[in-house]
Parts: C-alpha cells; sequence; structure tokens
C-alpha cells in the first residue's frame, strides 16, 4: 500500500504529482493520506505513545466506519507512511484535492483532536496544525472553531 500510496502522491522523478497524477485515488490511499497527517501531528512532540495510538485509533474508525482489522492496518500502514515520506505536502495535497471543504475542517478537527489527547497542545504541534490548515486552504477562523470543538470532545478548557 505504502508504493502505491508513493506513486499517487509523487511522479517517478519523486516531485509533487500535480492534478493529473490524482486520477486513480483510492478511498484507502485517502485514508492512509490522514492517517501519516495524524500520526505525524501526535509523533511532533517527541512521544507516540498508547494513548495517541488509541485516540488516532478511534477517529480513523469513526470517520471512515472501519472494522478493528481495518482500523489497525491502516494505523500500521500511516506509522510507515510517515516515516518513509519525509514531507507532509503531498499528503495535504491529497486530501486538498479530495476532501469537500467540510471535510478538511473535519480533517483539522481531527487532527486537533489527536494533538490535544495528551491534555496538552505543545509548540511543534501547533506549529505543524497552522501549517496544515493553510495547506489544506482552511481559514484560521474555521480551525480555531475545529479546535474548540476538538478540546470540547476532550473535556478540555479553551486555551491549554
Amino acid at each position: 500500500m505504502l508504493a502505491k500510496l508513493k506513486s499517487f502522491l509523487f511522479d517517478v522523478d519523486g516531485r509533487a504529482s500535480g492534478p493529473a497524477g490524482v486520477s486513480g485515488h483510492t478511498h484507502e490511499e485517502l485514508h492512509l493520506a490522514a492517517g501519516a497527517l495524524m500520526v505525524e501531528a501526535a509523533r511532533l512532540d517527541g512521544h507516540f505513545d498508547d494513548d495517541e495510538r488509541a485516540k488516532i485509533h478511534d477517529v480513523l474508525r469513526n470517520r471512515f466506519d472501519l472494522d478493528e482489522d481495518s482500523t489497525a492496518t491502516l494505523i500500521g500502514a500511516a506509522v510507515e507512511a510517515a516515516d518513509n515520506i519525509p514531507e507532509i505536502f503531498g499528503f495535504t495535497r491529497t486530501i486538498r484535492q479530495h476532501f469537500t471543504h467540510e471535510e478538511r475542517i473535519e480533517m483539522m478537527e481531527m487532527l486537533w483532536e489527536v494533538a490535544y489527547v495528551d491534555g496538552k497542545l505543545h509548540d511543534y504541534e501547533a506549529s505543524l496544525l497552522r501549517q496544515i490548515t493553510g495547506l489544506l486552504y482552511v481559514t484560521d477562523r474555521e480551525s480555531g472553531a475545529a479546535r474548540k470543538r476538538a478540546q470540547g470532545r476532550l473535556g478540555l478548557a479553551e486555551g491549554r
């Protein structure tokens, strides 16, 4: 699956592919791009613990209506993809091109939820999520509202 995603995201020379290179996408590839972004957000503080993995599992399972085995496989592939594809631009472009604007806002909400699962937001996580917000063409206001919803779902007070 990783080789398929790499060919989906990049052309033969390893450069990011443009709109012409995205015609054969599958739901699995889109799920993998979303999962890899979540893994990257979770690992940015230097830790990828069981709570973060469990939150990613729950978010992916519920958002994409996956069974347990498919979700576990997806998380393993997402970790591998995040390890082997060093930039987020391919993942964000895939999501931007194939998710509706509302789905991209929902993606930001999922990312905020993963970032806050340990109860606090680290500077690197905040920086990455601000960068992803722009790359997904989500406004700061929309991302802020998604952040508040994620904090509310986790039972966190605003400003943490």
